[in-house]
């Protein structure tokens, strides 16, 4: 059901009085929605219609909005959170996946599945001022600390694509593993991680000499290696952990950086697709979209801490503090 939301956060802002509240924005594929939920109490408090197929889904600068990839409209959504009603609308291109907001604030690169190309949005223009051709089926989006290097997973290419974006070309293209979903630089920008769904790994790469270095792989006992599908990747704030979701496996790994193994897998719901950190990083949200809900994992005591049910397929998430 939609709800009134601007009133019901407001509310529930007032009733908490409390300065560290923040907001869970989760997309749900099947039910063209995006959910809502609060942050202290773990609890959804509405959900609204936002277009076609949601999927990537990405604050702005500042916060105030919520850029919206509604695949089978070919747009961007724009939601005001203030209010949480649609604001407005970006075109992006043919199938929008995932999206990506430079530092700037003002760029915003989103990849489009069905015309192969990487978009380049002026957001205070509300148009497109450049594509980029890249490889078949892209998707992921990773941007280098210093915000002057995009990377670009392709699905059918098997490939990250490395685009200049003082040029705005393709550098370099690299091999990675099958069907690459998800990729993330480090916090200092020397090495990136590509998830490969079918591939059943994560490709480290050697930013500097562009270079697969390691493949990490993941056996968990009881599941089968076809079911273990890397697809989100999050590095947490302190740039020490990497937490991978792996989509029917229903675990997220954690990561070293410091060794590049496993430490870790923590159980959450079915087929695991996203996931996202609370400001302080004690929490982790997980879309999970079979079981169509989003598990709160308590990261320092290595515990799920509740189940939240929201729409059908959700896909994205994103913590605004």
């Amino acid at each position: 059901m939609i709800r009134h939301l601007a009133f019901a956060l407001a509310a529930l802002a007032a009733m908490s009085g409390n300065a560290t509240a923040y907001t869970v924005y989760v997309s749900n594929e099947k039910d063209n929605t995006v959910s809502v939920l609060d942050g202290d109490t773990l609890t959804p408090v509405g959900s609204f219609k936002v277009g076609r197929r949601p999927r990537g889904i990405v604050l702005s600068a500042d916060k105030s909005q919520l850029y919206i990839c509604t695949s089978d409209d070919n747009r961007v959504t724009v939601l005001d959170t203030k209010t949480n009603t649609v604001s407005g609308y970006l075109q992006s291109g043919s199938d929008p996946e995932l999206l990506l907001l430079h530092p700037d604030g003002v760029h915003l690169f989103v990849s489009n599945e069905d015309d192969n190309m990487v978009s380049l949005i002026d957001v205070t223009k509300g148009k497109v001022v450049e594509e980029v051709p890249v490889g078949v089926e892209p998707e992921g989006l990773g941007l280098s600390p210093d915000g002057n290097w995009l990377i670009n997973t392709s699905e059918t290419t098997n490939m990250a694509h490395v685009i200049n974006l003082r040029s705005r070309k393709v550098e370099d293209n690299i091999v990675v593993g099958a069907r690459p979903r998800v990729a993330k630089f480090t916090l200092d920008g020397n090495r990136v991680l590509v998830s490969s769904e079918i591939g059943s790994s994560v490709s480290v790469i050697d930013f500097t000499t562009r270079a697969v270095i390691k493949k990490i792989s993941f056996q968990i006992n009881g599941v089968p290696k076809e079911a273990v599908q890397p697809v989100g990747v999050l590095i947490t704030p302190d740039g020490k952990s990497a937490y991978v979701a792996l989509g029917p496996a229903n675990r997220v790994a954690e990561i070293d950086l410091s060794t590049l193994e496993v430490t870790r897998y923590l159980l959450v719901g079915q087929r695991v697709w996203n996931l996202a950190l609370s400001p302080d990083g004690k929490r982790m949200f997980t879309t999970n979209g079979v079981s169509n809900d989003v598990s709160v994992i308590d990261v320092v005591n290595n515990k799920v801490l509740k189940s939240v049910p929201v729409g059908r397929l959700p896909w994205g998430v994103v913590v605004k503090p």
